[in-house]
């Protein structure tokens, strides 16, 4: 007879940590999360400055993953593997994330998000640094994605603000830089590389802020310091988290196809919770950059 109250227990934990059941779980967030947090930063730029928003955004996420991890025992990161962590964190968080909430002050959350989806297209370039230059298949969708690009900035969105695409383009291939950089590089393990790159970002975006003279705003609305919390546990902890669980537990072309989706689900939050607009040059720059993100990363996969 007691055998059964123990099987029970036993019984229930390894159901909710099913794979079958945590994988679709953790597919959903990544979908629709990291597709939030451009309407995320739209709002919170509503009362915050951009790079003091995203400052704020990475040292509490940062602060509280680094702490819950070393609570937990983990080692600290070694100093090389602080370094690398800090040149990777200005790269994709200073520039890549920073730029962002810089150009979303002056185009819609739905529009960055298609722009920053050229992202891989940089990626293939900057890793022909170390040899590894894009084959024939590649290449075609380098040349693809990059029409994409051109179309999108032909409509009104974008054309309307030549500093908001210069700083999305630059966001993407900041984040592709540093990608490629830290691939070659020793990186703290695991989740403790997460915590420390935001960390290390944060104190880089913060700098940015006092550089260009940004202020806490005296009185930031609700809705603005929400959208912050809602970034830093949803965004930067609670989806990473999921990622790093699916690219562990499943196939990489299924860990990495948010990419795919981010944009078409941050157009339609921009268009049914902002009242954004999303024109024909918009639609069709989304279709090519991502038809030619499709190519180079069947290409890779071939390969």
């Amino acid at each position: 007879m007691p055998d059964t109250p123990v099987s029970v227990a036993v019984e229930t934990p390894r159901s909710l940590t099913d794979p079958r059941f945590l994988i679709p779980l953790a597919l959903f967030a990544l979908y629709v999360i990291w597709g939030s947090t451009y309407l995320g930063i739209r709002f919170a730029l509503e009362s915050y400055p951009p790079f003091l928003l995203a400052g704020i955004r990475f040292l509490c996420a940062g602060g509280v993953l680094y702490s819950f991890l070393r609570l937990r025992g983990i080692a600290p990161p070694t100093p090389l593997q602080w370094r690398n962590a800090a040149i990777t964190s200005v790269f994709l968080l200073g520039l890549g994330n920073g730029l962002v909430c810089f150009a979303e002050q002056q185009v819609s959350s739905g529009i960055a998000a298609v722009a920053v989806a050229s992202m891989p297209l940089f990626a293939a370039l900057f890793t022909g640094m170390y040899g590894e230059w894009p084959n024939r298949r590649e290449s075609v969708g380098l040349v693809v994605g990059f029409a994409g690009v051109i179309v999108l900035n032909l409509g009104s969105s974008l054309s309307g603000s030549r500093l908001g695409a210069l700083a999305l383009l630059a966001a993407a291939a900041a984040w592709a830089f540093g990608s490629a950089w830290s691939r070659r590089r020793e990186m703290p393990p695991g989740p403790m590389n997460t915590a420390a790159q935001m960390v290390c970002g944060s104190f880089a975006l913060l700098a940015f802020a006092l550089l260009s003279g940004e202020q806490l705003p005296a009185h930031p609305s609700l809705r603005s310091t929400l959208a912050i919390a809602y970034l830093a546990v949803f965004g930067s902890i609670i989806a990473f988290s999921a990622y790093l669980y699916v690219l562990k537990r499943a196939r990489p072309a299924l860990a990495t196809s948010y990419a795919y989706v981010n944009p078409p689900v941050a157009v339609l939050f921009g268009v049914l919770l902002a009242g954004e607009h999303v024109g024909p040059y918009e639609l069709a720059g989304m279709a090519i950059i991502l038809f030619g993100v499709a190519v180079i990363t069947l290409a890779k996969r071939k390969r």
